[in-house]
Parts: C-alpha cells; sequence; structure tokens
C-alpha cells in the first residue's frame, strides 16, 4: 500500500523502532509513504539500524526514549501504532527480565490509551513463545499453549501473554481497533551477532572459525523467517481489518542440526559442533499453521532458507566488526 501526494501521508509511531525487526519496518512504512516516528530506549536496538531511515529528512523522527515512561511518548497524533518494543532473546530478556515484564505490560498499555485518545490502529507484535514448549504440532492460532508461568522464560513468555489479552480486553471494552501477530523465529541483516539466537550465534561461530554451539541434541525443530517475508506480514496484517492473533512464520521445519550444516556449508567454515545441555522449558518443536495469514491477508513467505542465510551471512560479513571479513 502506497499513499501519493493527492492522499494525506499517514503517520506511524514505531515503539523498538531501532531494533533488528523495528528498523526494518521503519524502512518499509518510509518507502511506502508513511511520515514515522521510532521510539525505542537502545536497551537491545542500536542507532546504526536507522541510518538509512535518518537520510529521509522530515519524514522520520527518533525518540530515545522508554514506553513505559508516559513522559517519553509523543505528543502527537498517529494513524497507526505499532507496538515491537521488548528485548525478544533468551539472553536479553533473561538479563532484562523485569524491564521485558514491564515493556510488555505497562509499556503496552501506555500505547493503548495512546492509540484510544488518537483512534489510531494498534499492532502489538506478540510471539510464538505464548505457545510456550508446545504440545500439539504445529501450532495453530486457537491452541492455548504449554507455558510454565515460574520457570525463566516466563518473563518473555507469560509477558506477551498479558499483552495479547490486554490489547483484546481494550477492543471488548472500548473498541479499539487492533492487530496482534504471532512471530515465528525470524532472521536478516541487523541481527545483533551476539544476540544469543540460534542463526546470529552460529554465523558468527562459523565466520569466526568457532566450534558451533548446539543445545541439547540438535534434534529440536524450528521454523526459520526472512525478515522481509516477516515485514509484508505484518504490513499485510495492519492493514487489514482482522483483529484476532495470527501466527507470522514460515511453516518450513528444520532441526538445529540441520541449521548448522547449512551454515557451515554456506560460509565454507570448518567449524565443528559442540553439544552443551538444553536450557530450562526450551521448546522441543515449533512450527507454525499460517492458514489463517493465507486466507485473511493473502500472505505467505516466499524467501527460501537458503537464500535468506545468503543474504544474512554477507551482511555479518560487511558489517560485523568482530568477523573476519
Amino acid at each position: 500500500m502506497e499513499w501519493g501526494d493527492k492522499q494525506k501521508a499517514p503517520r506511524s509511531l514505531v515503539s523498538g523502532g531501532a531494533g533488528f525487526v523495528g528498523s526494518h519496518l521503519v524502512d518499509k512504512l518510509l518507502a511506502q509513504g508513511h511520515i514515522v516516528t521510532a521510539i525505542d530506549n537502545l536497551s537491545t536496538g542500536r542507532k546504526e539500524n536507522l541510518t538509512e531511515a535518518k537520510k529521509r529528512g522530515p519524514a522520520f523522527r527518533f525518540i530515545e526514549g522508554d514506553i513505559t515512561c508516559p513522559a517519553d511518548l509523543p505528543r502527537e497524533s498517529f494513524d497507526f501504532i505499532w507496538h515491537l518494543a521488548s528485548p525478544a532473546s533468551p539472553p536479553d530478556y533473561r538479563d532484562l527480565s523485569l524491564e521485558t515484564m514491564a515493556v510488555n505490560s505497562e509499556g503496552t498499555r501506555h500505547l493503548l490509551n495512546l492509540a484510544l485518545q488518537e483512534k489510531a490502529t494498534f499492532l502489538l507484535a506478540s510471539t510464538s513463545e505464548v505457545y510456550g514448549d508446545p504440545l500439539v504440532h504445529p501450532q495453530e492460532e486457537t491452541y492455548w499453549g504449554h507455558v510454565n508461568p515460574i520457570g525463566e522464560r516466563a518473563c518473555y513468555d507469560e509477558s506477551k501473554r498479558f499483552a495479547e489479552a490486554l490489547t483484546m480486553e481494550y477492543r471488548r471494552r472500548f473498541g479499539l481497533d487492533c492487530r496482534i501477530v504471532r512471530i515465528f523465529n525470524t532472521y536478516g541483516p541487523r541481527m545483533r551477532y551476539n544476540d544469543g539466537r540460534v542463526v546470529s550465534n552460529f554465523i558468527t561461530q562459523a565466520l569466526q572459525k568457532d566450534p558451533l554451539t548446539v543445545y541439547g541434541d540438535g534434534k529440536q525443530s524450528r521454523s526459520f523467517q526472512y525478515i522481509d517475508d516477516l515485514i509484508e506480514g505484518l504490513c499485510s496484517t495492519m492493514y487489514s481489518s482482522y483483529c484476532k492473533p495470527i501466527n507470522l512464520g514460515n511453516p518450513e521445519e528444520y532441526t538445529i542440526l540441520e541449521l548448522a550444516r547449512e551454515i557451515l556449508s554456506l560460509t565454507g567454515s570448518k567449524s565443528k559442533l559442540v553439544f552443551k545441555p538444553l536450557p530450562a522449558d526450551d521448546p522441543k518443536q515449533r512450527k507454525p499453521v499460517i492458514d489463517r495469514a493465507k486466507k485473511v491477508l493473502q500472505w505467505k513467505p516466499t524467501v527460501p532458507l537458503q537464500l535468506g542465510l545468503q543474504r544474512t551471512i554477507e551482511a555479518f560479513r560487511n558489517y560485523n566488526p568482530l568477523q573476519p571479513k
């Protein structure tokens, strides 16, 4: 969707706008003709992710602020509010556990209130982690999940579940125009080399010729979605009229060992594999059912794993100062 000169440019607020996913969304919205404000406290985001956005002049503004603090929120009107702020990798949300719970509870409510005030459409970036270590495979949106509410991952899993509940309650009580997306494992350029997720870990280790760290026996499975596919899915969801949760992910399933071998092949690395114990509550399987996205949004991922990994590896070679060129 693009807006020409004859129609007023839509205004978007992106929380977590300096993060991996948020910065890609910012670029997409600017390309579509939005006027974009990004807010990020830079706990896991990076200003350099917004290098291209800053070239857009007055169409883009960055606020270094925290959405859990109402005083940091911009005092302006918006048509769309995209709530992506939250640590998303296990090392980050374990290190920032209370902050993660705050941004997904207090921060979500502050943005919901802003959306009500401005009559904006609100999109919550939820996660496949709401399904926990699932007892149902693959996972569709009607599955309620299998989450340990007091485990080490609960600060993320349960706070995202709460954010979904809060969003739907604002719709029921106040008639808020809302969207909820459950994002499955996503990778691509601008991932932090040390963010602790499996794709970035393996690529970094392979390029540095270090052993690839496999947790558990490596037979646990994941579904890996390239960032461009996710961004298309986010936009399609926002511009739809569908208010219930929608899975956004790639239903092609790979074991962790298969991923490791693919990255070793693409990098030409001779790195070995080392095995460590599986962290508590780490999901054994994760694969989305995307029938709802196909039907409602006419969306499905199009970037195959090998191509997406090639693009990501090239980005890591070019931009990661700790990796050899």
